[in-house]
């Protein structure tokens, strides 16, 4: 197989120039005050079943902007700031949160969940919302986040999945370098047990947090723990993944498929409702066929790109994410791709989640050791060991891109290391004491405002406007389309979409 460097030397320019990254980004919609929007999604934004660039997460109130996919990291970040352009122009008075971490939300119930129309593709999403909240409760799912998708020329299957277990094993020092969520509003974890520390009356923290968005409050499952997801190979993670998608769970038994009343509790009692359900830092993805399961299309055609699940929206800068991040995840990835990756086992599946969870909770701890191999080893020596190694992998994206980008991002990284004050999460918490009387909400919400005023005063290309005006009012016509052209009730569509059938072999 040869070394690393060996490997990268083989990759052609055009391999390289062939990456290609694209961002799903969350955000709440809140009103001026701080506190969550209880509007309906905006009319402007179309609809949110058939937009391409504009839809909601769990709530109404949760918006996901999508771009396309570049082979340009700068095109892609410009597309997501004119995303952002345009939402800004249709929600008036509304911001958009700029944490990870929720605003001050208001009782669960009275959370609104997103509404996709009448049809049985648009009920089936709302009731796939409906048994999150009410396997998890409504509080969690409104934490917010990037997902960076990727993909490059001529990866196979495997090469993807091996790819996949050393992301796992190093997702680790993103987390560090650019987890933005050391602290919540004491709103969210209302009757729920934690061991935060308070910072000030509404305000919770830990003191060497880097990321409680993905942490054991994040968008985590104690249902789901026990499952040991092995990435193997295609054949084992599709059949570990179909035994959580068709294996009945009891607790979600006792919520049922339909209440009392009539109205559908959830799409399915297995641990699993859809595939979208389970939690990872990173996931295999494939474009789908319309009404195709996406278990299905990985079976049936292979990997084709990657999910990056584990990004906290960065509160210093106005979208969100910002090139140099960008640039850095390029080259972790294809560090990760290029190295040795040794079959995973339950023991290290469960190790690395435990890591996870360290680093969250305490990943600027001085001296935070880590489970690698079995063996304890110090944060900052593994991370520097990673990044030392892609040094190459920046200096030849540099040679394909021009400039100095993927190095700056490389010596940023190497900086941070070295001095854990600089990473986003010890500046959350030094700003919020200084400016903010320790107050996470009131820290997020300034931040929210000077996103929307620089987002607002950038000027927007011609004919923008008339772009987006036109896909909104497309969106709104191919969900009538889909509205008028279902027969099925939705019980049968529910069925047959749920059915072991409908995951391929």
């Amino acid at each position: 197989m040869g070394s690393l460097q060996e490997r990268l030397r083989a990759l052609s320019l055009g391999t390289l120039k062939g990456i290609r990254r694209g961002i799903e980004k969350e955000s709440l919609r809140v009103q001026a005050d701080g506190k969550l929007a209880l509007t309906p999604h905006p009319a402007e934004l179309g609809s949110p079943l058939t937009h391409p660039h504009v839809t909601t997460d769990f709530s109404e109130a949760q918006l996901e902007l999508i771009t396309g996919a570049h082979d340009g990291v700068d095109a892609c970040f410009d597309e997501l700031t004119t995303i952002h352009q345009h939402v800004y122009r249709a929600i008036g008075d509304e911001m958009l949160w700029a944490g990870s971490m929720p605003c001050g939300l208001p009782a669960d119930d009275a959370i609104p969940i997103g509404r996709y129309g009448s049809s049985n593709v648009g009920r089936a999403k709302s009731v796939y919302r409906t048994g999150l909240a009410h396997r998890y409760g409504r509080r969690m799912q409104m934490i917010s986040g990037i997902h960076y998708n990727w993909s490059m020329p001529g990866v196979s299957t495997d090469d993807y999945f091996g790819l996949i277990r050393n992301f796992r094993r190093h997702s680790f020092l993103l987390l560090y370098l650019f987890g933005a969520s050391p602290a919540v509003c004491s709103s969210f974890v209302v009757g729920r047990p934690h061991e935060l520390q308070p910072l000030n009356r509404h305000t919770l923290y830990l003191p060497y947090a880097t990321s409680l968005r993905m942490g054991r409050l994040g968008y985590q499952s104690d249902a789901q723990a026990a499952l040991a997801v092995s990435c193997n190979s295609l054949e084992r993670y599709a059949a570990l993944l179909q035994e959580a998608l068709t294996t009945p769970y009891p607790a979600y038994e006792k919520i049922g498929i339909v209440g009392p009343g009539g109205d559908y509790r959830q799409l399915a009692t297995s641990l699993l409702q859809i595939e979208n359900e389970f939690y990872g830092t990173i996931r295999p993805k494939r474009v789908i066929l319309p009404g195709e399961r996406p278990l299905h299309a990985l079976r049936q055609r292979g990997v084709e790109y990657v999910e990056v699940r584990c990004m906290d929206l960065n509160p210093f800068v106005s979208v969100g994410i910002d090139a140099q991040t960008m640039r850095f995840i390029d080259v972790m990835l294809l560090h990760c791709l290029l190295s040795d990756s040794p079959p995973d086992t339950p023991q290290e599946i469960g190790a690395l989640r435990q890591n996870q969870h360290l680093v969250a909770a305490r990943g600027r701890e001085p001296g935070l050791r880590l489970d690698r191999d079995g063996e304890q080893v110090a944060l900052a020596e593994w991370g520097r060991q990673v990044v030392d190694e892609s040094t190459e992998i920046a200096a030849a994206l540099d040679a394909v891109h021009g400039g100095s980008g993927h190095r700056d991002a490389i010596d940023s990284a190497v900086a941070a290391l070295r001095d854990a004050a600089q990473v986003p999460s010890a500046r959350v918490l030094a700003s919020m004491a200084s400016e903010f009387d320790n107050s996470y909400v009131g820290f997020i919400r300034a931040r929210s405002e000077l996103a929307k005023t620089a987002l607002i005063e950038l000027p927007i290309a011609a004919g923008t406007e008339a772009y987006f005006r036109a896909l909104a009012v497309r969106s709104v016509e191919e969900q009538k389309r889909i509205e008028a052209a279902d027969t099925m009730p939705f019980e049968i569509y529910r069925e047959n979409y749920l059915s072991a059938s409908s995951l391929g072999r």
